[in-house]
């Protein structure tokens, strides 16, 4: 089937109001003949229907077309977006207008995802004090030096506390994935419940310790039915506390 692109414009409605734009908006429309033309013979017109020809199916509009998108190289840590050196997808609108002009990211060329590589394998290669901590790297560090891990074991079976333990719990009750060789543990075996710490190693740059508590282990409704007794008794001594005040 033959196509043609043709280009029409859709003129908006005119107002007297103030604001509005009077000019038309032009948008491009591809369309194709529902019905092949023959093909003539040389150097003859085609013979088109008189109706037959003149229906057409609707190929591609771009005015109601998806918008499309690109992909930056951020060059700083944009919020709700992503941290310095990730490559992102983006609205072209967003990237143009606002990415790339006030230097927040770069296009996602060769050229510049070979530069990113180099500097991280110069980060990682380097000598640890001229190696650098990235954005991400600096939250991690931040919530781990305000942070106790809890981890949780169980009383009925015989167990050994390890690094490949630590890792699980630290996904599980902080939300971070640690891999074991960044962990570091005292090296007495640890097989009673009590008071010990850990060391992480972010990015191997800095290096966090931060207490860690060994408890029994408690299934999570246990936890919480717990906790709810708690706070029945912190609530019921609050009025005993006042009456005493006010007598």
């Amino acid at each position: 089937m033959w196509s043609l692109g043709l280009r029409c414009s859709r003129p908006r409605v005119e107002s007297g109001l103030r604001g509005l734009k009077l000019s038309a908006a032009r948008a491009t429309v591809v369309v194709e003949r529902w019905w092949q033309v023959p093909l003539p013979k040389e150097g003859k017109p085609a013979r088109l229907h008189p109706r037959r020809h003149r229906v057409y199916r609707l190929v591609e509009d771009t005015k109601t077309a998806p918008p499309e998108k690109m992909q930056v190289l951020l060059t700083q840590t944009v919020p709700k977006l992503g941290d310095r050196g990730e490559v992102v997808e983006v609205k072209k609108s967003l990237g143009r207008n606002r990415l790339l002009p006030r230097g927040l990211a770069v296009y996602a060329s060769p050229q510049n995802l070979a530069a990113l590589q180099r500097d991280q394998r110069l980060r990682e290669e380097g000598k640890p004090e001229e190696r650098t901590q990235t954005p991400s790297g600096e939250r991690t560090v931040e919530l781990l030096r305000g942070s106790v891990l809890t981890v949780r074991m169980k009383n009925n079976v015989k167990w050994e506390l390890s690094k490949e333990v630590v890792c699980r719990h630290f996904l599980k009750e902080l939300r971070l994935s640690v891999p074991p060789e960044a962990v570091r543990i005292p090296d007495e075996p640890i097989t009673r419940w009590g008071e010990h710490w850990c060391e992480v190693t972010v990015n191997g740059v800095d290096t966090v310790r931060l207490p860690m508590s060994v408890v029994q282990f408690e299934r999570l409704k246990t936890r919480r039915y717990k906790q709810w007794l708690s706070h029945q008794e912190s609530a019921g001594a609050q009025p005993e506390r006042d009456g005493e005040e006010e007598s």
